[in-house]
């Protein structure tokens, strides 16, 4: 059944009228879809068509089953290549919203990462206290929902789902359907391996080495970098990402790229949502890690084992169970890694973690926790922060997506390496847990290789691309003193978005078009122009050559005559066609379209038609709004 909380929403934003058309069923499952067209529509839901997007938003639930199963997905943009990819989170007050906001961060992150997908996101409407049982259940149910988009949406985990859930996504729906999957399935487990924790060390480490060329701006000119040795870092969020920073960090062999020296930073402040610890002298990383792994937090334990009998004005590691006030310490580096966007601001009714007026002293800010969002009042809260931060106070801002797409990377593996034929699941299996834990025990050692394959070149591919990420960051900002380091993310991202998009050809977008014999007549094909939904007919002659077409307009000026049903096409059309070429970019389409006014032309080649391409086509499947404003 629908969930209930969906429901309500989808009844308060959307008229009768508009569910009640829109509603598509296939057996159990109902879909709302909604395009880029939908401005209004999606504007009640929440949601703001730009020029990046989204492409498609689904609300989507099972009506035959006896627990609420039920979500939505966006697809936000495919420019960068199909299909999107993005997690899947779960939680009872999730929205469409939320789920676009998401989705348009992983448009960013994956065009950063320079990898060939599309961003999207999905979200399930159901509360984080299921069962095992009923969890394992629902997410199966949404399973079912989203292989309806396979060719559009993958999916892997986010707050909520984990590893274990995408392998039962996969169970149901195949190997290639899901992404971040355990071992036993060649998967590349991101949480696991620390993927996205990673990219923030990388970043880190790169910029000690870039960060010096600020100088040259005034509010960076007194600016000390230390040796790594001497690094110091305060982590917000002490969960996957926080902790493998942490522990990659204190290991210290990534740092120098020498296997010979050992260059350890000083972690001097972390936080969970028990509290934080800070100490000068650096804390006991090792320890934190295993409280963690025990005990799911870290603060709160640490201080009730080794501080609360501590009496003294100065405790070498000082605890606070405000979890928020270890903004107000100082370090080096800081970086947000807990699942909290709003971090600072100047404006405390926003209710940041800190205002800017009382953080602590930083350099720089790494952000390994997901940030970014596309609606308008926050995008100028966060440029009037990083006026505050950046240009008054110096401190360096390395926007989310710039970094901490290590966790992307890694699963892209699973896209871009291939499962061999003889490692796909057989389709008889699929929906059979038990059948399938049977298939993948056979071949465990086969798909262990491939997972480990997959592992080191997404280690590979996440150092290049974010070291390539924080050298452009720090190049863009070096060269333009009033660029703000979130618009030299978005130009970073939009500008390898409109490099791909460029290079999109007429063949990639166009649609079928309906082809008519010249024999006929006009009568026909006026009937077809409605039944096919069309802007136009293409004529063909016997031999299947393009000898003209019919528009609206073509058969409006036919029933002017005495018998219009009866005209021959041949006396009605128009012969000379304004065509694409197959091969013609998507700005050359425009320009055809603009120059000549027309809204249609058909694609052509060795005056055979291929397809279809028109304005409505060009606003549902390309950025050439975009490709205009970078032209």
């Amino acid at each position: 059944m629908i969930p209930a909380r969906m429901n309500e929403f989808l009844r308060d934003v959307l008229p009768e009228r508009t569910r009640r058309n829109r509603l598509r069923r296939e057996g159990p499952h109902a879909f709302l879809e909604f395009g880029p067209l939908d401005v209004e529509r999606l504007h009640r839901m929440g949601i703001e068509v730009d020029r990046l997007g989204p492409q498609l938003v689904v609300c989507m639930w099972d009506e035959e089953s006896s627990l609420e199963i039920g979500g939505y997905l966006v697809v936000d943009n495919l420019a960068m290549g199909r299909p999107s990819m993005g997690g899947i989170r779960l939680l009872s007050d999730i929205t469409p919203t939320t789920v676009y906001n998401l989705a348009r961060g992983m448009t960013l992150k994956n065009a950063a990462a320079d990898l060939p997908y599309g961003g999207g996101k999905s979200g399930i409407v159901a509360p984080r206290d299921l069962s095992p049982t009923k969890h394992v259940t629902v997410v199966r149910g949404f399973a079912h929902l989203i292989h309806h988009y396979l060719d559009l949406y993958l999916p892997g985990p986010d707050v909520g789902t984990d590893d274990a859930d995408m392998k039962t996504i996969a169970i149901e729906n195949g190997l290639d359907c899901a992404l971040s999957k355990p071992v036993d399935m060649g998967g590349n487990r991101i949480d696991e391996l620390g993927a996205a924790g990673g990219g923030v060390v990388i970043a880190i480490d790169t910029l000690l080495d870039e960060i010096e060329r600020l100088k040259a701006l005034p509010q960076f000119a007194e600016m000390r970098v230390p040796p790594r040795s001497e690094l110091t870092v305060i982590i917000q969020g002490f969960g996957a990402v926080g902790a493998h920073a942490a522990r990659m960090l204190t290991e210290g062999r990534w740092l120098s790229g020498d296997e010979d020296v050992m260059e350890r930073p000083c972690v001097v402040g972390v936080s969970d949502e028990t509290g934080y610890l800070y100490s000068r002298e650096g804390l006991p990383i090792p320890e934190l890690l295993r409280l963690r792994q025990e005990k799911g937090v870290v603060t709160f334990p640490y201080f009730l084992d080794h501080l609360i009998d501590i009496r003294t004005p100065q405790p070498l590691v000082k605890f606070s169970n405000s979890c928020n006030d270890l903004l107000r310490e100082s370090a080096f580096c800081f970086v947000p890694a807990a699942p909290i966007a709003h971090y600072l601001d100047v404006d405390a009714d926003t209710n940041p973690s800190m205002t800017v007026d009382q953080m602590g002293k930083w350099a720089m800010i790494v952000e390994g926790a997901n940030t970014y969002s596309p609606d308008p009042a926050r995008k100028a809260a966060r440029a009037r922060m990083e006026r505050a931060v950046y240009w008054q106070a110096g401190v360096l801002i390395a926007t989310d997506y710039l970094v901490n797409s290590g966790g992307v990377i890694y699963a892209a593996q699973e896209r871009m390496i291939e499962t061999p034929p003889h490692l796909r699941i057989p389709q008889q299996m699929l929906g059979d847990r038990e059948a399938v834990d049977r298939w993948l025990e056979e071949h465990q050692a086969d798909l262990e290789t491939l997972a480990e394959q997959r592992r080191l070149a997404g280690q590979e591919k996440r150092d290049q691309v974010i070291q390539r990420n924080m050298k452009e960051l720090i190049d863009l900002l070096v060269a333009d003193p009033d660029l703000l380091p979130c618009e030299a993310a978005e130009r970073i991202s939009i500008g390898r978005i409109a490099s791909s998009e460029s290079y999109r050809t007429a063949a990639e977008v166009m649609e079928p078009v309906p082809v008519i014999s010249q024999d006929r007549a006009a009568g026909e094909a006026a009937r077809m122009l409605v039944e096919e939904k069309s802007d136009l007919l293409a004529v063909a002659s016997a031999t299947g050559e393009l000898v003209g077409i019919i528009t609206d307009r073509d058969i409006t000026q036919a029933s002017a005559t005495l018998h219009p049903q009866d005209l021959p096409l041949t006396k009605i059309m128009t012969r000379q066609v304004i065509s694409a070429d197959p091969d013609d970019s998507i700005l050359d389409v425009v320009r055809k379209l603009e120059y000549h006014e027309i809204s249609a032309m058909p694609v052509v080649q060795h005056k055979r038609v291929l397809g279809l391409v028109s304005g409505d086509i060009l606003a549902r499947r390309t950025l050439y709004r975009l490709l205009q404003g970078q032209d």
